[in-house]
């Protein structure tokens, strides 16, 4: 797609950004079914997006703006499995590892194949008939991965807590430094110990180095090199360098080309999530994301939550000159889901070439953070109240309380509606005056106080209502996101389903273990130079 006609509607839109007066207050005041028109629901997900600085001409310009983009015909190509990521000429068929019902496709038929061979060996370790070395069930299951081998399962795990099997117990090993493996394994009896070794190549730095080491550490634990494959498990592609290890084949779960590692957790990489909750869990997280790829391959636009959400953050992003989005989802057990959603976003859309390789004149993928309501409003919060940037923000609430602990429920869904709209109201300087001087200060003091207390407010959100955090709605969740990122990658017409950027530290990475190992090369920067010598002093 050229980038001329691109630039051109991004500038109709700023064009019609700079044409208007921008006021939350007063888009409210004017409309008293504002919160009806700007709202939309799926799959057990409600969107109040009316927070936020649109009219109704607004949302038209960025509907056009998906036909100038195209789309329609990439969101049908990605379900029909042409090679949407061109850069790797390869299909990005995600949403074929949570089909339902009977397999329609070779595709579906292979996940059908993986889901049976991970149901029968979930049932194994469960039922204790897998045992280690010397005859225990197995109790422990330690994920070695990275990336998306890991954030994915980690989140999920955590969210699903309440789900999980008491007698079996599920950690996750992802940093190459030594203490995240030595901290997890010295509290585990080695005999009773698994290893899911979780890597499409197997040839990944990080986990390759954890493995290597787990490989170790049960050795030295009494485990024979022959029984070896009691206590390691691979999801890999790499069958021979898997078996190389000591991993038996029938041990070793697939991984396709197909599949970005960032949108695996639905594949066997889900592995653990099945070994902590059971599979029966694990197929209720599959079929929620697959009842939002039914809703954004089929809802209307106007109505499509990833679309809207794209579209929001695309009118931020290239108008408003929004760098972040804040990610605050007020629930506890939700603490990873923004770690997890950086890589699949900032991954995915941190590009400056469009999908022909043409430099952009517009920019790309902003920074995403965030963290768990409430303890994010005694720490960042300040800045997206008084800061001079405005950021917008995602909130997540769950409607159904999470514990037994009503009343904090009530307290938690209080903090994070008046997150919201205070961000939306703020403060002005006659209120702050009048508070002041409603609460007894003097003249002098509320001339020199008002300035500090005026929250500019007009700074928008979305809100995000989940039925309930159960294994349905997390898999709906984190489905809408992902298509969310897939659609604003399709109107920046870039790919992002490649990371080529990933690859360069990789190679580097190899290149300075050369010079730890050896010498120093003559050409390279003094500054690195220099830090190696430092290090190694």
């Amino acid at each position: 797609m050229d980038a001329l006609p691109l630039a051109a509607a991004i500038a109709h839109l700023k064009q019609h950004k700079d044409q208007h007066h921008w006021s939350l207050r007063e888009l409210f005041a004017s409309d008293t079914q504002r919160a009806e028109t700007f709202s939309a629901s799926a799959a057990g997900i409600y969107l109040d997006f009316s927070k936020n600085l649109l009219r109704k001409e607004t949302l038209e310009l960025l509907l056009q703006y998906t036909e100038t983009a195209g789309l329609k015909k990439q969101i049908q190509a990605l379900f029909a499995g042409e090679s949407i990521n061109n850069t790797e000429h390869r299909p990005a068929l995600h949403t074929a590892l949570r089909f339902q019902g009977t397999p329609k496709s070779e595709h579906e038929q292979a996940v059908a194949d993986c889901r049976t061979q991970m149901a029968r060996f979930v049932e194994h370790i469960h039922n204790g008939s897998w045992t280690g070395f010397t005859g225990k069930p197995i109790r422990h299951v330690v994920n070695i991965g990275i990336g998306g081998s890991d954030l994915g399962p980690r989140m999920v795990c955590e969210a699903l807590c309440p789900w999980h099997k008491p007698e079996l117990s599920v950690h996750f090993v992802a940093n190459v430094d030594g203490a995240d493996l030595s901290d997890t394994i010295a509290r585990l009896p080695a005999d009773e110990t698994l290893f899911i070794v979780a890597s499409k190549s197997f040839s990944t730095l990080e986990t390759r180095q954890n493995a290597l080491a787990a490989r170790h550490w049960m050795l030295e634990a009494g485990c024979p090199e022959n029984a070896l494959e009691k206590h390691f498990v691979a999801v890999s592609s790499n069958i021979v360098a898997a078996q190389d290890f000591g991993i038996a084949a029938q041990n070793i779960f697939p991984m396709w080309d197909w599949v970005g590692g960032r949108y695996s957790l639905w594949s066997a990489i889900g592995l653990p999530i099945a070994l902590a909750c059971g599979f029966d869990v694990y197929s209720d997280l599959l079929a929620g994301a697959h009842a939002m790829d039914t809703h954004f391959a089929e809802a209307p636009f106007e109505q499509n939550l990833p679309i809207l959400m794209a579209l929001i953050h695309f009118w931020y992003r290239q108008c408003w000159g929004a760098g972040s989005l804040a990610v605050l989802p007020y629930a506890q057990r939700l603490a990873k889901f923004p770690a997890w959603l950086q890589q699949l976003d900032m991954e995915s859309l941190g590009k400056s070439v469009d999908r022909e390789g043409h430099a952009l004149n517009y920019p790309s993928g902003a920074v995403i953070w965030g963290a768990e309501g409430s303890n994010g409003q005694h720490s960042f919060h300040q800045l997206l109240h008084q800061g001079t940037d405005m950021i917008p923000a995602d909130f997540v609430a769950i409607k159904e309380p999470t514990s037994e602990l009503a009343e904090q429920h009530k307290w938690l869904l209080a903090c994070c509606l008046s997150q919201s709209q205070a961000l939306l109201q703020g403060k002005s300087l006659a209120e702050a005056r009048k508070e002041l001087e409603a609460s007894g200060h003097t003249h002098k003091e509320v001339h020199r106080l008002a300035p500090h207390k005026v929250i500019p407010g007009n700074r928008p959100s979305n809100t995000l209502v989940v039925d309930k955090l159960d294994p349905y709605h997390l898999g709906s969740l984190l489905a809408l996101y992902e298509h969310k990122v897939f659609t604003f990658g399709c109107l920046l017409d870039i790919n992002p389903f490649d990371q080529w950027g990933v690859e360069l530290g990789k190679v580097l990475g190899n290149a300075v273990y050369d010079a730890i190992e050896g010498e120093i090369p003559a050409e390279w920067d003094g500054s690195t130079a220099n830090l190696l010598k430092l290090l190694l002093k």
